[in-house]
């Protein structure tokens, strides 16, 4: 029946219709009722899970030793419609595994019933249960002294716990569930031990912004307050921090996380909200990022310490999608020269920037080109990507000489790759952590050779993942086949002369992570922002408000956690952009309405704002004419000027002009910064010539003459009454009359004549146009029709 079920094409029921024929020969019903029982066809897992799961919870110690008690506590659940009677949990040693594929294959099909092996241990070390009710768990718990396991010579033993009992449709005593997992027996030292570097990575997603405020303390603000549950008790970042501080590991780091948790425990940072405003974060959350690094300094202390470049950048990506933008390399080597800075500051110890980690591993050359062209000599590789080739029956050590001064230091799949998955259940963290030691005791088994492994898990373990992998490292740590050592001494030692050296190709790499590399675009707006943020900086009297937050902004849209969140990198990257937009625009000229020119020559203003907090200098303003045969500004067609404006002003800038015609000219505006790059929005607006003839100036002048004249006339009469008024009334009479001057019902009390007087200005202002230096102002448009005369 199993051929049949096995060939594609093949019904099951020629299967069915042969066991009935042979039922019809066979006696004993309860025999015919159990083949009747088998499953005529469907996946090999399917038909061999048995009706009853079993869950081990707990395997104590992992790596027992003689004078141990080993200790198997877990769960059974009886999955299927029939109560399962006359039950019982035993344990059952199966023969040693003798290579690495072998714990391969049990943990393939570790709940495959037909493939449990071994006889049952002593009948005094099983859990009984009279009845299963279907879909009820029942605990168990079993204790055997080791020596009770009859266990040959070192090695790795296949180590079953299974569920035996009987159904209504089938009532004798079989196997209905089983767990398979391993049981690493190394009872006194290894001859040789291996030396084992166990990386502990500290890496999160990005989560701060480019914004920061006004004040001198310049406060943060993150995307989110996804941060502050990854510091709190139970949180991921929590468990890696409380839980690595014991193991002899090695702290790889992402100094971006330094910065983003110092940026919350020192300062009052701020959390943005969906609608472009931001609350304040708690000071419950600052407490928790003041301790979370205070515990990891601690918790570093005489360890090794390998800082990634700043934000753990993406050198797949970049070396497959980035380098063809000009200036993408740059901002690897920016991220790694400030890596070793904030590390420093934040934690207190000097970390090694020697090592490149592409993700999972994966290289080619392109990858191990980027990788090492910011200064990094060494490259965390993996030995799924750099495969043995050359036939070797053991596991070479992990350091490979690739040529050019760069060593690649393969980290060994098989163990690095123990604790992916989901290890929320115990069940599925015990079989994670005694799968990794069996492994480990396996390959140093191998050979008499001394050499030096390396585990390099998954970037960003889960708390769960976290705490299977320091179960793991304990037991590993506590037994007597591996040493401890750091990731430079791995890398220092003497490499396999068997071991292959040769990088694989650019098409060898793997096509599910190329699909997650981020895009083209990607670097092409990361340059683009590069460029405004160059741009910008040289106006700035304190370049370091800005280009320290966009440069790190810049490292962060380069992360390697960007890899499978496409949405969310480019809309990070839009901010930063947007942002950087927003302040560069707070420098700018007022826009201006037709100016009206009235003579040969006067001048014009232009009005410059500054909207920063800061100073901002060496811009230079153009004025330029379009028609410079009708109006010259400065005797040329352009004239250009200095410019220095103070944080939160304006500034008005004052071109003279000549005009040779009547009419319109058109005048453009435009900010230049001092290298000659033009900066912000150019202003135009037309200049109106009305030029005034000396015909017209004579009689204007005329006229000015003839008022003078008469002014002074009456100005004589009327002393000459005052004086014939004063002869007549004599001496002592006189009274103050409505004309008199000082009199306060006299309009102004001033003289007529004094009304007459006018007063001129040698530079006359449009009114629309502020006057120098003056506080934040409308960047509304000037009135129209301004008006400049001479």
């Amino acid at each position: 029946m199993a051929e049949a079920a096995d060939f594609q094409g093949t019904s099951a029921s020629p299967a069915r219709r042969w066991l009935r024929r042979a039922g019809a020969l066979l006696t004993g019903a309860p025999l015919l009722a159990g083949l009747l029982q088998l499953p005529a066809a469907g996946p090999a897992q399917a038909a061999s899970s048995g009706p009853v799961s079993v869950s081990l919870d707990s395997l104590s110690p992992s790596a027992p030793t003689d004078d141990d008690t080993l200790t198997v506590s877990g769960t059974v659940t009886n999955n299927g419609k029939q109560a399962v009677t006359d039950a019982h949990v035993g344990l059952r040693v199966g023969s040693q595994l003798t290579t690495r594929s072998d714990i391969d294959s049990v943990a393939r099909h570790s709940d495959d019933v037909q493939a449990a092996t071994g006889s049952e241990v002593d009948d005094k070390y099983e859990e009984k249960f009279d009845k299963l009710a279907p879909g009820v768990a029942e605990h168990f718990s079993i204790s055997v002294p080791m020596d009770k396991l009859d266990l040959g010579e070192d090695g790795v033993y296949e180590f079953d716990v299974a569920l035996s009992g009987q159904t209504s449709a089938q009532r004798w005593d079989q196997v209905l569930g089983v767990q398979r997992t391993f049981l690493p027996w190394q009872p006194s030292d290894a001859d040789t031990k291996t030396r084992a570097t166990f990386l502990w990575p500290l890496i999160s997603t990005v989560h701060m912004t480019a914004k920061t405020g006004a004040g001198e303390l310049q406060t943060p603000e993150f995307l989110n307050d996804d941060l502050a549950k990854e510091l709190a008790p139970g949180g991921r970042l929590a468990q890696m921090v409380e839980l690595g501080k014991d193991l002899d590991i090695t702290w790889v780091i992402d100094p971006d996380l330094l910065a983003s948790v110092d940026a919350m425990a020192v300062g009052n940072y701020r959390i943005q909200n969906d609608d472009g405003t931001s609350t304040p974060g708690s000071r419950e959350h600052q407490a928790l990022a003041k301790q979370w690094l205070a515990t990891l300094q601690k918790a570093v202390t005489g360890k090794e310490v390998v800082a990634l470049p700043f934000g753990d950048p993406d050198l797949a990506s970049l070396a497959h999608r980035g380098t063809s933008v000009t200036g993408s390399l740059s901002h690897l080597k920016d991220a790694t020269e400030v890596a070793a800075t904030t590390v420093k500051t934040v934690l207190h110890v000097t970390p090694s920037t020697a090592f490149a980690w592409p993700v999972n591993g994966a290289v080619d050359p392109s990858i191990m080109k980027v990788a090492t062209s910011a200064g990094a000599d060494q490259v965390i590789a993996r030995s799924d990507s750099l495969q043995e080739t050359s036939g070797l029956s053991y596991t070479p050590s992990a350091a490979r000489p690739v040529g050019g001064g760069t060593t690649a230091v393969v980290a060994d799949a098989r163990l690095s790759r123990a604790f992916e998955g989901d290890l929320t259940k115990a069940g599925s963290a015990t079989l994670a952590v005694q799968k990794f030691l069996a492994q480990s005791l396996e390959l140093n088994g191998q050979t008499d050779r001394e050499r030096s492994i390396v585990v390099a898990p998954q970037r960003m373990p889960t708390a769960s993942q976290a705490r299977a992998m320091a179960a793991a490292l304990t037991a590993l740590q506590g037994g007597t086949w591996s040493q401890s050592q750091d990731l430079t001494a791995a890398a220092k030692d003497k490499p396999d002369p068997g071991a292959t050296t040769r990088i694989p190709s650019t098409s060898a790499y793997p096509s599910s992570l190329r699909r997650q590399e981020l895009p083209r675009a990607a670097f092409d707006q990361i340059a683009r922002t590069q460029d405004k943020l160059d741009n910008f900086q040289v106006i700035l009297t304190d370049q370091s408000r800005v280009v320290t937050p966009f440069g790190r902004a810049i490292n962060r849209e380069m992360s390697t956690s960007w890899r499978g969140r496409s949405s969310e990198a480019d809309n990070y990257r839009g901010g930063v952009e947007a942002w950087l937009d927003e302040l560069a625009d707070q420098v700018k000229l007022i826009d201006k309405s037709e100016t009206k020119l009235s003579g040969r020559s006067a001048t014009i203003p232009v009005t410059v704002q500054n909207n920063l907090v800061q100073p901002v200098g060496h811009l230079v303003l153009r004025l330029t004419s379009t028609q410079p045969t009708r109006l010259k500004i400065g005797g040329n067609a352009y004239y250009e000027q200095q410019v220095e404006v103070s944080g939160g002003h304006s500034q008005s800038v004052k071109f003279t002009t000549s005009a040779n015609a009547n009419g319109r000219a058109t005048v453009i505006a435009q900010l230049y910064t001092e290298d000659g790059r033009r900066y912000g929005e150019a202003v135009t607006f037309d200049v109106k010539v009305t030029e005034v003839t000396p015909t017209v100036m004579l009689v204007i002048g005329g006229g000015v003459l003839l008022l003078v004249l008469a002014g002074f006339r009456m100005y004589t009469q009327r002393k000459r009454a005052a004086a014939r008024q004063a002869d007549e009334d004599g001496p002592g009479t006189a009274e103050e009359g409505p004309d008199q001057p000082g009199n306060p019902e006299t309009p102004g009390g001033r003289l007529p004549e004094e009304s007459d007087s006018a007063s001129g200005a040698d530079d006359p202002e449009q009114p629309s146009d502020p006057a120098p230096d003056t506080a934040p102002e409308s960047a509304d448009p000037s009135g129209t029709g301004e008006r400049v005369d001479r």
